[in-house]
């Protein structure tokens, strides 16, 4: 596993999430007047990853288990790219509250072992946070991080580097200091848990958040005070052990996100993990306004997909 995880930690590039689901691919594909279908979904993806030159940018691809059918993840391994798979099965309602906890996967050894056998090896599972007065309970830290803990374990087991993603959502009214504070407090959890339950986290990439002001709050934080923040956070809560942070782009505008990456570059050079990307919205909101579903703008549209990694490619450096 530990080849693996310096491909995808390789220098200059970082991992494309490309696992959105039918619902999320729904809502995207609505916004700019298409109705998704199988077909449709095909037709874009096969866009992105027949781009020339992705394979400069990006390590991984995090895929879908409807392109696995599709036989997309095919354009990739011809490009040398690493194989990763989606394994969470989505969100639901977590008793009578208003939080949402990652169903749990009761088939998710024996898929595992499905992908690695197709060439997958890398998984992904989300869990999402949400900030309120009254949340994230306790219990709802615990049992969601209980079952995030119990994947990576699963994915030791089948020889598949886990990422495993705690997300303190963007969505709501508050305050940097008390993002920081629920981030801290996730991310110090998950790493007693992990260690408890016997996982190997030197085999083991974590995805998370920025530390950011949500986006109902009216405040706009500054560069710079972003990467300060979250440099601090990781410092206060993830391991030396661990071999690299990639970041979510959580909601962020692409320019957003790819400065906030380039400051925390720059900032973190000194801090004992590697630090990366894997976006999604970030870098694929441009490109696919530009597509629009025609045949005629894969063209333009891989054209500008191509700038948008370029682009990540140098904050990935520090250098934008």
């Amino acid at each position: 596993m530990d080849d693996i995880i310096q491909k995808l930690l390789a220098q200059d590039r970082g991992i494309l999430a490309a696992d959105e689901s039918t619902g999320t691919i729904t809502k995207r594909f609505a916004a700019i007047g298409l109705t998704s279908t199988p077909e449709l979904n095909k037709k874009y993806r096969e866009m992105l990853f027949s781009t020339p030159e992705i394979e400069k940018y990006i390590s991984g691809v995090i895929l879908y288990e409807e392109s696995v059918g599709q036989n997309l993840h095919h354009l990739l391994s011809q490009k040398g790219i690493v194989l990763g798979i989606k394994v969470d099965r989505g969100l639901e309602k977590y008793g009578d509250t208003d939080q949402e906890i990652s169903k749990k996967a009761p088939t998710l050894a024996g898929d595992l072992k499905k992908y690695f056998d197709l060439g997958f090896r890398f998984a992904k599972w989300r869990g999402v946070f949400q900030i309120s007065d009254l949340y994230p309970s306790e219990d709802f830290i615990n049992d969601n991080l209980d079952r995030m803990v119990n994947y990576a374990l699963e994915c030791q087991k089948a020889g598949v580097v886990p990422i495993i993603e705690p997300e303190v959502s963007i969505n709501g009214n508050h305050t940097t200091t008390r993002c920081e504070e629920i981030t801290t407090k996730v991310l110090k959890t998950l790493f007693l848990k992990l260690k408890d339950k016997g996982v190997d986290i030197s085999k083991a990439i974590l995805k998370t958040n920025m530390v950011l002001p949500g986006n109902g709050s009216g405040v706009v934080a500054e560069p710079l005070e972003v990467a300060s923040v979250t440099l601090r956070t990781l410092r206060n809560s993830v391991p030396p052990e661990v071999p690299g942070i990639v970041f979510l782009s959580g909601g962020q505008n692409s320019w957003d996100a790819i400065e906030h990456l380039d400051k925390i570059e720059d900032l973190g050079k000194d801090d004992p993990w590697k630090i990366s990307f894997s976006y999604s919205r970030a870098l694929q909101d441009e490109p696919q306004k530009v597509w629009a579903g025609r045949e005629g703008n894969i063209s333009a549209a891989q054209t500008v997909f191509l700038g948008k990694l370029k682009e990540v490619g140098l904050a990935r450096q520090g250098k934008l």
